[in-house]
């Protein structure tokens, strides 16, 4: 398994360039279909685009690597995922063509709890997702001049504005949701279709699957969001804020 590490860390365009091609492409790809959409990122960037994918699903990993064989996947591992979701990446990384990189928290769980306190994600969740998840994908993007994401208009409010190609401005790279006007039901279609791997707790009640302290179950037909940080006016990580 290769390491954030071992990604290239020149970066070819200037962020003035990106900017640019980002408000174009947003303009002439909002209605394309999602493989055309990775074409294009494979096309313009090569091994400079990237996708990220929590392995709640395979869906967004599948159709670049579709476009460009080999794409790098960028793993999060908070060192709180469930089981299935370790399952999960490792599956992909076997039977899917795509290099699958893992990106770790500067702490260790350990290190984390003897710093802060133990169960930190129970009084400041904010701080946990700030440590384990948005930090080591700061790192982890340096070298990639666009990245992906399963990102959908339909998932929330706050999701509901997605450009399928946009500027991310944090990070002054240009950042893809190809699957931003799928409804749940064009993935389930996708995952038939394709034969996509599926990280099993979404069959267990699971709709969405963040790190284990901080995902519930949700009852059939309820918010697919609402197992996410329960109890807590806390509907995002902040990865894509």
């Amino acid at each position: 398994m290769t390491t954030a590490q071992e990604t290239h860390e020149s970066q070819e365009h200037s962020p003035a360039d990106l900017r640019q091609l980002a408000e174009t492409a947003g303009r002439e790809l909002e209605d394309a279909d999602a493989l055309d959409v990775m074409r294009w990122a494979a096309d313009t960037f090569g091994h400079r685009f990237c996708v990220t994918s929590s392995m709640e699903d395979a869906v967004v990993a599948h159709l670049a690597s579709r476009a460009l064989p080999g794409v790098h996947v960028l793993f999060l591992d908070t060192g709180y995922h469930f089981p299935e979701t370790i399952g999960t990446r490792d599956a992909v990384e076997a039977v899917m063509d795509v290099e699958v990189i893992t990106l770790r928290p500067r702490l260790t769980v350990a290190e984390q709890d003897a710093r802060y306190g133990p169960r930190l994600h129970d009084r400041n969740p904010d701080l946990c997702c700030a440590l384990r998840k948005v930090q080591p994908l700061e790192e982890g993007l340096r070298g990639y001049d666009a990245w992906a994401t399963g990102l959908r208009r339909d998932e929330s409010a706050s999701r509901a504005d997605t450009p399928v190609v946009g500027w991310d401005e944090k990070r002054q790279k240009i950042k893809i949701a190809p699957i931003a006007r799928w409804s749940q039901a064009d993935v389930e279609g996708y995952v038939s279709r394709h034969g996509v791997l599926t990280n099993p707790l979404l069959a267990d009640g699971y709709p969405s699957v963040g790190c284990a302290p901080c995902t519930r179950r949700v009852q059939a037909g309820g918010d697919a969001r609402a197992g996410r940080w329960a109890g807590f006016n806390k509907t995002e990580c902040g990865l894509h804020l």
